[in-house]
């Protein structure tokens, strides 16, 4: 707010914004009235400021969005007209709109059918769009829709708070190692950031979550974890015994039995050209299980996934009221012996408003050792990745900064 008050000899200009500084606002509105009158007064200004950063400035820029918790958020809110340069991308990185092959027909599955005379045609379908894309969507899921728009609400309601109260569950002093609050990928070892905040929830039980996660986010998350934990032991149960591999409930749940569900905000962007929200990359567990909203912005790699430069065929996974998509991920297409795709995707940031999405991972517990199953080794007559304890293999994950599908070659042979 912009306020020029006159009186007399006296020009004042007072650059604020009332909404953090209160008591400002009320000397404000008393100067104005006092001078209408043509008053003298004698005002103490007893307010505190907090400069913005300069944004040409990575340290100061670093601290505010990272170590301070603003996020980008906290950008947005300051009235950004420009993208800084710290989360300029390489031209390579950027998600140009005409250059992808447009949306794409993606294979949307009605999972209600696998109990009716159709099930052999809905094993295949997910089957060959596991095969393909490694991606599809899914309908009567039993994820009832108002657990859906709940999800989406939350997410904006969590974000939408000051930064301090998300602030709390910053990596270093969060209460609880089951709750990260953050922003980018790993901002530490990126030369370009994301334009991404994100809230993560790992899960180990519904009494752990009670006491650790947000309450403002807990009890649908959990509500979306329990009712969607059938359709996804239907699924790997489906992939799996199509292999023709026979698992007992045990092995199952050792591969299924490690759960995070993010909470992702990407603010709208004033220069989305520039920006990625996700950089290119293949999910590390078995499954990923997406609510999106119906903004749009996940593009995912078609074919070759080992095409150069230039020769990528990107398509966009359109959003569908109701559905969620399902993505392979690499510990799957370890497990499979690359029969299964954990397809390249990243997600484009936009300048019209506020996208969420609500991902849940489902992986390998951390002491599960992850290879090709023995049945697939001898009927293909190669292992095509070694075996590795997934902790370690999550571990390498993480400690770099998002590069395609690079991550497989910590179990590659």
């Amino acid at each position: 707010m912009l306020t020029n008050v006159t009186h007399k000899m006296l020009k004042l200009q007072v650059v604020v914004s009332p909404d953090h500084c209160p008591r400002m606002a009320i000397y404000m509105a008393m100067f104005e009235t006092h001078n209408k009158h043509n008053n003298l007064i004698n005002l103490s200004f007893n307010c505190s400021f907090e400069m913005a950063p300069s944004f040409d400035d990575d340290n100061s820029l670093f601290n505010f969005v990272v170590k301070e918790g603003n996020g980008v958020k906290g950008l947005v809110d300051l009235g950004l007209t420009k993208v800084p340069g710290r989360y300029i991308q390489p031209p390579h990185r950027r998600i140009n709109k005409q250059e992808v092959a447009g949306s794409l027909e993606i294979v949307t599955i009605d999972l209600s059918e696998l109990d009716g005379p159709n099930h052999e045609q809905v094993v295949k379908a997910i089957v060959h769009a596991s095969e393909t894309l490694g991606f599809f969507q899914v309908v009567n899921h039993g994820v009832p829709l108002e657990v859906l728009e709940s999800l989406k609400v939350t997410a904006h309601q969590f974000f939408g708070q000051p930064a301090e109260k998300k602030a709390v569950y910053l990596k270093e002093v969060s209460p609880s190692p089951l709750v990260k609050y953050g922003t980018s990928f790993v901002p530490e070892n990126e030369k370009a950031l994301e334009w991404k905040d994100y809230l993560s929830m790992m899960y180990t039980n519904d009494a752990d979550a009670r006491e650790s996660w947000p309450n403002d986010c807990k009890e649908v998350v959990l509500e979306y974890i329990n009712t969607s934990t059938e359709m996804v032991q239907k699924l790997l149960q489906i992939l799996i015994g199509s292999l023709g591999v026979k698992l007992d409930d045990s092995r199952l749940h050792e591969l299924m039995g490690f759960n995070l569900v993010n909470m992702n905000f990407y603010p709208p962007c004033p220069n989305p050209d520039l920006t990625i929200g996700v950089g290119s990359h293949s999910d590390a567990g078995m499954l990923t299980v997406l609510l999106q909203d119906g903004i749009g912005g996940l593009y995912v790699k078609k074919g070759d996934q080992n095409a150069s430069l230039g020769n990528e065929v990107w398509v966009e996974i359109p959003p569908m009221h109701g559905a969620l998509v399902i993505n392979v991920g690499d510990s799957l297409q370890i497990l499979s012996n690359g029969r299964y795709i954990s397809a390249e995707h990243r997600v484009r940031t936009t300048d019209v408003e506020s996208r969420v999405s609500v991902p849940r991972f489902i992986a390998p517990l951390l002491t599960t050792k992850i290879g090709p199953f023995p049945e697939l080794v001898a009927c293909d007559g190669v292992a095509r990745y070694k075996e590795v304890i997934y902790g370690e293999y999550l571990k390498n994950y993480f400690e770099k900064s998002l590069d395609g599908k690079k991550s497989l070659d910590f179990a590659s042979i």
